[in-house]
């Protein structure tokens, strides 16, 4: 049964007589505990689909629904992780987390919410820089800090918009084996945006292409069979992982190569030359001093 749910859903902007198809037919249905990773390209619309699962975007048509309930705005049960930190640059990290928890949970004690800091920033592996400011910790830990926040307000759905894209390969790697840890210990719906296939065949139960837009829309989904705990060591030379990541690589390579192929909305660009901001006089007073006899000595 759906947990979460897309139904038949697109997203445009502008006037009617000129819009811009951003999503179009969009239908996803993700499982309660599931791990979904969702991949494409840059300007494919993967944020714009974020948007809508976490209440930020309304659908031009259709609905998005969460246990059964349509979504309308956001709220704590749809926890969104942005690519970037998203930290208030004048808090701490505790404070920084110490402000949402208070925010979502007015009635906690002063106990309780210290208590709920301490347990999601030791989770992330974060109390030693707990009391640092942002500027003071590195990409990888300000992004620990901002999951840390996430978890901190118990989202039913964790919403992940590519937030390790701007991270090193060690500390993205590190950061993947931490989201899995914590979504094994205690199950949570995951959907992941990616565009990285070895990170969503590690990561996800099952794989979702969305083709190239404008009016991008979900492929069929590429269910993945490898048993967990997935080891990162040994995962390059299993075969299921050969497979799904050859198969999903030449999917993607082939509906971009199509895109490029089909696209009819190219504007030339229009013969502008650069406009000459010389003084009209300069060249006068040029050639007058060129003119102008020298005198003799």
């Amino acid at each position: 049964m759906s947990y979460l749910e897309i139904d038949n859903a697109s997203v445009s902007f502008g006037p009617v007589s000129n819009r811009t198809h951003v999503l179009s037919d969009i239908n996803l249905s993700v499982k309660e505990n599931e791990f979904i990773a969702v991949i494409g390209f840059s300007g494919a619309g993967k944020s714009t689909l974020m948007s809508l699962l976490s209440g930020l975007q309304t659908p031009t048509t259709g609905e998005v629904r969460m246990d059964g309930k349509v979504i309308k705005e956001p709220g704590p049960d749809l926890g969104m992780m942005f690519q970037n930190y998203s930290l208030l640059p004048w808090l701490t990290v505790n404070d920084n987390i110490r402000l949402a928890v208070k925010t979502v949970f007015p009635k906690l004690s002063k106990k309780e919410v210290t208590e709920k800091i301490g347990h999601y920033v030791d989770m992330v592996k974060l109390s030693h820089a707990g009391n640092k400011l942002p500027h003071e910790l590195s990409g990888g830990m300000r992004q620990r800090a901002s999951l840390a926040r996430t978890l901190s307000l118990d989202p039913k759905v964790l919403l992940l918009d590519e937030p390790l894209s701007a991270l090193d390969a060690l500390t993205r790697s590190e950061l993947q084996d931490q989201i899995l840890n914590i979504w094994e210990s205690d199950k949570r719906t995951v959907v992941m945006i990616t565009n990285d296939v070895d990170e969503a065949v590690l990561m996800a139960d099952r794989i979702v292409p969305l083709t190239m837009g404008p009016k991008a829309t979900l492929a069929e989904p590429y269910l993945v069979g490898m048993d967990r705990p997935r080891e990162r060591q040994t995962l390059n030379d299993h075969p299921e992982f050969k497979r799904l990541k050859s198969e999903i690589t030449n999917y993607m390579m082939g509906i971009s190569q199509d895109s490029r192929e089909t696209r009819d909305d190219i504007t030339p660009m229009p013969d502008v030359r650069p406009k000459d901001f010389s003084l009209p006089t300069a060249g006068i007073r040029l050639k007058n001093k060129v003119s102008q006899p020298t005198s003799a000595a």
